[in-house]
């Protein structure tokens, strides 16, 4: 089957990355679950214009990236009106102020730890970035280095990092981040997603939430769009499985939904999938949802449709992914997907696939994996620091996450779902908390729930 076009112009689906990404898989990434590339509620776009101010005199105190003109003040916001007016990256020329040197920590080599997908998709974006306004005019030069998934590794990584004079980092896959060595260097850090419990308290800003907030908006839409009070899980027994339950749970138990919970094997048969879901549905529950990934969730799709049960089932968008949908094509009507929406035409979206051009050739063709966290991380933070010279200030890895952690008008990209850090008290390294929902309609295409661009799932987090 031929891969439907606009499915390729899904949302990046992160967080939704780390349970297969942490539990397992061949050592050259491969097992990588692939997201499509691109864009998912086509709000609003690229950052190199934020901020408060408006007007010729906030325009003539203003700094503005390279490529744009500071007198121009036709894409500014009227004053205090508390919206983000953000301008493609593509109308900015090549950046030419004094280069911003920042590090990445990734974890690579390592049989079931190797994802050097995250350091080779975030070196195209840098190359994209300093080719449309770098880091607020600055070029962007990276240093990397490669954890092999041992504290041990990430702490000599943080202290080759710190000994090079870094101004910033920004994390890969590191199991083990060397906060403390970082810390005492007055180097911020930045991460693409939390993967272990210390991350969540850590001092950093995670630009997604991983298991804890992708759980929870499984959660929100069983509530929200099912009214449930009854839900059936399958989940894998293995590491990344039983993390991503108990997340789950965790967020059902706070909503005060029952549940049944049935775990399987980390590779069933046909005959297993219909086992576990026959067993999940017994109770007759509202909706089901599979934690399964990759094969697993072909195997879920078939053995529903097998066994004849129309009970809504949601899960992450790794069972949305282009790999799967091509398979199982319309036996998936009835799923949801959390984090998928319908595709958009945005700035942020064509800037997404033109950097990917190099690489990968055609958006509409591209299937991305983990290398979409590293895209992400790096031209978010961009973003970010757009608006910091918008509003007159110096761009250092310090002001961009002063800006990051006091924002409630950025947006992350390509995506463009604001940033809220410090939302939850008990995650306050996290900064989404917004999802779009997506669910499979036929002839091969994911749409957007109605009413369900971007839920929050701030009240749903245990």
């Amino acid at each position: 089957m031929m891969r439907n076009r606009s499915r390729a112009f899904a949302a990046i689906v992160v967080a939704s990355l780390v349970a297969s990404s942490c539990s397992g898989g061949s050592s050259d990434g491969s097992s990588a679950p692939d997201t499509e590339a691109s864009t998912s509620d086509g709000s609003t776009a690229s950052d190199a214009s934020a901020g408060d101010d408006s007007g010729d005199d906030a325009a003539s105190d203003t700094v503005a990236p390279a490529g744009t003109d500071p007198a121009d003040t036709s894409g500014e916001t009227e004053p205090d009106s508390g919206e983000f007016e953000p301008t493609d990256f593509q109308s900015l020329g090549p950046a030419t102020g004094d280069p911003i040197v920042i590090g990445m920590v990734n974890t690579e080599g390592t049989p079931g730890l190797d994802f050097p997908e995250m350091r080779t998709d975030t070196d195209l974006a840098v190359t994209y970035l300093n080719e449309h306004g770098g880091m607020g005019g600055r070029p962007v030069q990276i240093e990397h280095c490669a954890a092999a998934g041992s504290p041990e590794t990430s702490q000599a990584c943080a202290q080759e990092l710190s000994g090079k004079g870094v101004e910033f980092v920004m994390l890969g896959l590191d199991l083990f981040p060397g906060y403390e060595t970082f810390a005492a260097s007055d180097i911020r850090v930045f991460g693409a997603l939390p993967i272990l419990p210390p991350d969540y308290t850590a001092e950093a800003r995670f630009l997604t939430g991983g298991n804890a907030t992708t759980m929870a908006a499984i959660v929100a839409l069983a509530v929200e769009h099912y009214g449930a009070s009854t839900v059936g899980i399958i989940s894998a027994d293995s590491a990344g499985g039983n993390s991503s339950e108990s997340a789950l749970t965790g967020a059902l138990d706070k909503a005060g939904l029952s549940y049944l919970s049935i775990k399987g094997g980390a590779v069933e048969t046909d005959a297993g999938f219909q086992g576990l879901i026959r067993e999940a549905n017994s109770d007759n529950p509202d909706v089901l949802v599979s934690l399964y990934d990759d094969a697993g969730c072909i195997g879920a799709v078939r053995g529903r449709v097998l066994l004849g049960i129309d009970t809504p089932m949601i899960s992450t968008a790794i069972c949305g992914s282009a790999d799967v949908i091509d398979v199982v094509a319309d036996d998936a009507i009835g799923w949801n997907y959390v984090g998928v929406g319908s595709p958009a035409d945005t700035p942020a979206s064509a800037a997404f696939a033109e950097l990917l051009e190099p690489a990968y050739g055609e958006a509409s063709s591209t299937s991305l994996g983990l290398g979409a966290l590293g895209i992400g991380q790096v031209m978010t933070l961009a973003r970010v620091a757009n608006a910091v010279v918008a509003e007159g200030g110096e761009v250092t890895g310090q002001t961009i996450y002063d800006r990051l952690s006091t924002s409630t008008d950025l947006q992350n990209f390509p995506n463009d779902n604001t940033l809220s850090c410090g939302l939850s008290e008990s995650y306050p390294s996290v900064c989404s908390f917004q999802f779009p929902i997506g669910e499979y309609v036929a002839g091969g295409e994911i749409q957007t729930v109605p009413g369900f661009e971007a839920i929050s799932v701030a009240d749903y987090l245990p």
